[in-house]
């Protein structure tokens, strides 16, 4: 399964286990937070300033 920029924060973590580390080391810290098991990935990255599209590529980099 690929994650896309509406997959929701909490199933990023299901479906790539190495996100967490991923998601930290841009400052998303919010990945616990029980908002995030609601909130699509763009809607978080536009929070945080991130470009959504460069987080898809990190995230998805091992999935292929």
């Amino acid at each position: 399964m690929k994650i896309t920029a509406k997959t929701i924060m909490g199933d990023i973590l299901k479906i790539n286990p190495k996100a967490a580390d991923i998601l930290m080391s841009r400052g998303m810290g919010c990945i616990g937070c029980p908002s995030s098991q609601m909130e699509a990935l763009e809607d978080a990255a536009l929070i945080h300033g991130l470009d959504v599209n460069e987080l898809l590529e990190e995230l998805n980099k091992d999935l292929e």
